[in-house]
Formats: structure tokens, C-alpha cells, sequence
């Protein structure tokens, strides 16, 4: 089975959320996918982000990961998950902001040489959604669960994507709607 990154794939609105959103399906480990578990998929991902992504102009064509820095880019990710999902759910700690600064430090040590390099982006981007004014912004769609930024003008996006996580709620709600009118 091949995997594209589609535009839906780049739908959080920073580089770093749509690195932490390439774990699918995140909290159920029956059917969790990680696109990073797969090397390839992983080299993949910066050409896609090229394409697709929100911040795309701020860090210039990205490349992929070296090597020796792959588990530090995993590692990173997974610190930018916990620290802005807690955030966004009124659970944010200190030492989730700590981990998420070391994780950030590591990173930039290790690939700041290379600027356009996916790791490094990411870790300037997680600092930018780090200093954003306005936190209420930051936003987990209710119906994949992944992290966004809510760049509408009154707050009131509900979904990462209307297109698809959008769709599939009022799809679903309008099954469920017009099959219980036609139950007797």
C-alpha cells in the first residue's frame, strides 16, 4: 500500500502541529498509525510539506531528515503533542513545557546546521506556536483528534478539515438522523 501526503494531511496550521498530527488515530492502539514508523514515509513527509504546508514560506523547500537525527525528529514530536494537547485541554504542566523546550534544544543542536532540514523546522515552529498571542487559537477536532490552529476570524472552525473530518461528522449525523425517522 503506498502513502501520499495530501493536502487534508497538512490541515494544523504550523509545521509542528502537522508533524505531531502524522500519528493517526493517536489515542486508540488497536488502530494507531505512526507515518513515521516507516523511513521512507518519513523522507516523504518534508516534499509534502513543501507542497501542502501552512508555513511553507517561512522555512524555504525542506528537506528530509538525516539519519542520526530520525528518533530526535520522533522524540520531538511527541513532546510537541503532549505539551499543546494538554494546553488545549486545561491540563498544560511545567514539566510538559520543559520536555518540550529540551526536545526543541536537542533538535537545534543536532541539525541547526541545517536550517531547511525537517527536524530543525520543526523545532523553530513549535517555538513560534509557543510565543502565539492568542492560545485560545490552538484547537483538537473532535472528530480525528488532531491538533490545529484555528486561523478563522471569530474562533469558530470546529474541524482540522471541513473537507473531510467536516464532512464525515454531518454525514454521519445526517444518517443517523434520517435512519431514526424511518425506524418505527
Amino acid at each position: 500500500m503506498t502513502f501520499s501526503w495530501t493536502p487534508h494531511r497538512f490541515s494544523g496550521g504550523a509545521l509542528a502541529l502537522d508533524v505531531a498530527n502524522s500519528v493517526v488515530l493517536r489515542n486508540d492502539p488497536e488502530r494507531r498509525i505512526d507515518r513515521f514508523a516507516d523511513p521512507a514515509t518519513m523522507d516523504t513527509f518534508p516534499s509534502g510539506a513543501n507542497a501542502h504546508g501552512e508555513e511553507r514560506a517561512l522555512f524555504g523547500p525542506l528537506e528530509p531528515v538525516e539519519e542520526r537525527a530520525r528518533a530526535g525528529l520522533v522524540r520531538l514530536r511527541e513532546a510537541i503533542d503532549r505539551h499543546f494537547r494538554a494546553e488545549v485541554l486545561g491540563t498544560g504542566k511545567p514539566a510538559l513545557l520543559a520536555d518540550l523546550l529540551d526536545a526543541i534544544s536537542a533538535t537545534l543542536r543536532i541539525s541547526g546546521e541545517r536550517p531547511r532540514a525537517l527536524d530543525t523546522a520543526t523545532a523553530r515552529s513549535a517555538l513560534m506556536l509557543l510565543s502565539r498571542p492568542e492560545p485560545e487559537r490552538l484547537k483538537i477536532c473532535p472528530n480525528c483528534n488532531w491538533l490545529f490552529l484555528d486561523r478563522s476570524r471569530n474562533r469558530s472552525r470546529a474541524w482540522c478539515d471541513m473537507a473531510v473530518c467536516g464532512n464525515r461528522v454531518k454525514a454521519s449525523r445526517h444518517y443517523r438522523r434520517n435512519r431514526a425517522e424511518t425506524q418505527p
